[in-house]
């Protein structure tokens, strides 16, 4: 495997995607290739001590910001290390292109570059949720790649979500709901409504309708809806774990007795902190394009990093880009009996 990593993308490039990938270097013996400033680069692997052979260095003087235009830069900043990392995705000279860049900018060149699958309307992003229930992850899917979306595009993200968390994470027939404000078949909007039945008709093992609530429950493997609630979905949980935890640290410092209390659990809510820790996933894959994409947290660390390359190894080598689009040819004789 060679494994394509934009070196200039995120808020703390070029120290800690270098330094990630120092530590993904120790565990994996795939080559890891960083684009970017190259003299920036280097001076990173030299302050991290890596001697090793599996990091090599692309040359690529351009950024793309945060605050770029994602169109716009894509068209004009040839040279920056987002689009050199996807054209080199694209002719076959890696298997594999992680970024903490600009979101808007890597979809935008994922789709603009690599091109969508055959029959995707609309690519997703699918990130990582928490099942506090199992203690195990599940896939929201769209995280926020599209505000808006038609029934066919969430039959989509079903479809992909599935495939992407049978191959990658190993769960078996993966159950997929679809978040709406009710759980009964005749709940939600016109788009939602038409979305049901679609999966119902299709070979998923579609759950039915999920409401909010749920989600963190383990009601569901892949979770399905259009990136606004998606990315709301997250945001709110993001917002809502930190205040608990904080609040408990909080309460566990007021007195003598509470800190004892403290000590004796600290390695339990360590552990179920993790659970709600972007970082122990690293990335959420770009599906819908003929070429596998990972997004990483723009502030992600080098934990965050190393961890991204680690889990998009197996969405590469499992070539789930493939069975995507091979599975899409079935939804075609669904779309036509549905109109």
């Amino acid at each position: 495997m060679r494994i394509l990593l934009d070196g200039m993308g995120g808020d703390n490039a070029p120290q800690e995607i270098v330094k990630g990938a120092v530590l993904a270097a120790e565990q994996i013996e795939d080559e890891i290739v960083i684009i970017g400033r190259e003299a920036a680069i280097r001076k990173e692997l030299k302050r991290n001590k890596y001697k090793g052979e599996r990091i090599t260095v692309v040359d690529a003087q351009e950024e793309i910001t945060m605050h770029d235009s994602p169109v716009k830069a894509i068209r004009e900043k040839k040279d920056s290390s987002l689009v050199v990392g996807l054209n080199m995705l694209k002719e076959g000279q890696g298997d594999l292109f992680v970024s903490a860049g600009n979101t808007g900018a890597l979809i935008v060149g994922a789709r603009l570059l690599l091109g969508r699958i055959r029959g995707i309307d609309r690519p997703a992003l699918a990130s990582i949720y928490p099942d506090m229930v199992n203690m195990q992850p599940c896939l929201l899917v769209d995280a926020g790649a599209s505000a808006e979306s038609k029934a066919q595009n969430l039959l989509e993200y079903g479809l992909m979500g599935s495939i992407y968390i049978e191959k990658v994470w190993g769960r078996k027939n993966p159950r997929v709901g679809l978040v709406n404000l009710g759980t009964e078949e005749s709940k939600g909007t016109s788009v939602t409504k038409d979305a049901y039945q679609r999966l119902s008709a299709s070979q998923l093992n579609f759950v039915g309708n999920v409401e909010a609530r749920e989600i963190p429950r383990g009601a569901c493997d892949v979770i399905v809806c259009d990136g606004f609630v998606g990315n709301v979905v997250l945001k709110l949980t993001e917002g809502v774990s930190l205040t608990i935890f904080k609040l408990v640290k909080n309460a566990l410092m007021e007195n003598l007795k509470s800190k004892i209390g403290g000590v004796l659990v600290k390695g339990q809510l360590g552990k179920l902190k993790n659970e709600f820790d972007y970082e122990e996933y690293g990335g959420a894959p770009v599906l819908g394009v003929n070429g596998p994409v990972m997004k990483m947290h723009g502030s992600s660390t080098a934990t965050a990093v190393k961890n991204a390359i680690i889990r998009g190894i197996p969405y590469a080598r499992e070539d789930v880009v493939s069975i995507i689009r091979d599975e899409m040819l079935a939804l075609d004789v669904i779309e036509e009996e549905l109109g």
